[in-house]
């Protein structure tokens, strides 16, 4: 029992939330990689990986949870430049070799590892913000300078990361603007980035719109220009007007199968394992799994994925409050932004509410390098609540020692008191006697 204590340490709550989000994944992935089982022949194949995944990730997050969040702050000093740097590395091969993947060129192979440099960008770009909002703190909020050095460092990662995964830079983008509002940096510098983010959303969307994609596709980092055109262009196509004899279900085949999948569920689903569209898409195990869970689980389970997310940053701001120091509170609110804003950017995708993007469901779709950052980010946050549960020991420790000192001073004041009292008595009665 003592040997579980100290290997479970940390906040209770997000150990529960974290076995949870891991039993699913185990579930649900089992359930819809029948596309990857089919094309390998080996039915237990893709789940035994995906098992050794989160077994190794439960390893990291025991492993950096033990280690003082402190620590944490001088992760950026090594991690954001190898990270940019393999960054570039991967956009050059990709426009050198035309080396890409779904048309994208996001993985590297390190000793046949195989892994995404900007899940290592994203890391570092949160934990510097943390670092720089906590240094540049004053009376008043975060000292001008800190929007500056956090535009540069954001900005260099953004144009790294955006051409091949616009998604993860945008999504990135928006969880340090969300940290600078918590970080209280002046609402002026905030007012004036959110009305330049506007121009640029409105010019991007403009252009892209505009472009002649075919003659562009062959332009170095404009090869995407297609997909975002198409992507948009689906998102705000209206099908109501399309008669459903011309409808073609192929034009948009995972969107199709997604809300086909959430549509024919109901309130309990139809029970893990029988899902009918994981067959039809061909990222049910990853980018669409949601959709999966809802067919599966049914609202029910769908539901409770959510408020598992969403307890996840309720408890994470929970342990910001307690934090009397600045940079573990805005460390622990800013992997939880980032968790949260990544599962709920994956939901809407899901069920059509935003277009189509290459984001994992945190923790739950099957991945590598995600799930094992994910599980990194998972310990900074129990390392943070030991920092806060050690901190309360301490003050309940010192409270305890003050009042013992006060009992302690008082019981001998009242003790020299009595002794004062008994003899002016044994005085008074020796008066008397003579």
């Amino acid at each position: 029992m003592d040997l579980i204590k100290d290997l479970f340490k940390g906040d209770k709550v997000i150990w529960i939330i974290f076995l949870f989000l891991c039993l699913i994944s185990i579930t649900e992935v089992f359930s819809a990689a029948s596309t990857l089982t089919y094309k390998t022949g080996d039915h237990w194949g893709p789940i035994t990986q995906h098992s050794v995944i989160l077994l190794v990730g439960v390893a990291i997050v025991i492993f950096v949870h033990n280690i003082p969040c402190k620590w944490f702050r001088v992760i950026p000093f090594f991690l954001y430049p190898i990270s940019t740097i393999l960054l570039a590395f991967v956009m050059a091969m990709g426009v050198l070799t035309g080396d890409r993947i779904n048309g994208a060129a996001r993985w590297m192979t390190f000793f046949g590892i195989q892994f995404q440099p900007s899940e290592l960008a994203k890391m570092a770009v949160i934990v510097a913000t943390a670092f720089i909002l906590s240094k540049l703190q004053d009376e008043d909020g975060a000292n001008p300078k800190a929007f500056k050095y956090i535009m540069i460092i954001v900005g260099i990662a953004f144009v790294l990361i955006a051409p091949e995964n616009g998604s993860t830079a945008a999504l990135l983008f928006g969880v340090v603007y969300l940290m600078m509002i918590i970080g209280r940096v002046p609402w002026r510098q905030i007012m004036k980035l959110t009305f330049g983010i506007l121009f640029v959303v409105t010019l991007f969307v403009s252009i892209v719109m505009a472009l002649p994609t075919q003659k562009l596709s062959k332009v170095p980092l404009m090869h995407r220009v297609e997909t975002w055109q198409g992507r948009i262009k689906g998102f705000f196509d209206d099908k109501e007007d399309v008669p459903a004899a011309k409808y073609d279900i192929d034009k948009d085949a995972q969107i199709a199968h997604a809300n086909i999948a959430i549509a024919s569920s109901n309130v309990v689903g139809k029970m893990p394992g029988n899902s009918v569209q994981r067959d039809f898409l061909s990222q049910a195990f990853s980018d669409f799994i949601f959709a999966i869970i809802v067919e599966e689980l049914g609202l029910v389970g769908g539901a409770f994925i959510v408020l598992l997310y969403l307890w996840l940053l309720m408890r994470a701001g929970k342990i910001a409050r307690k934090c009397d120091k600045s940079f573990p509170a805005f460390l622990v609110m800013g992997i939880a932004l980032l968790l949260v804003s990544q599962a709920l950017l994956n939901m809407m995708v899901a069920v059509g509410l935003f277009p189509v993007t290459g984001q994992p469901l945190p923790l739950i779709s099957k991945g590598g390098t995600s799930t094992l950052i994910n599980c990194a980010y998972i310990g900074m946050i129990l390392s943070v609540s030991r920092f806060v549960a050690e901190q309360e020991a301490e003050k309940t420790a010192e409270e305890e020692a003050a009042n013992e000192a006060k009992l302690q001073a008082a019981t001998q004041t009242l003790l020299e008191k009595a002794k004062d009292i008994v003899n002016s008595e044994q005085a008074v009665s020796a008066d008397n006697q003579e």
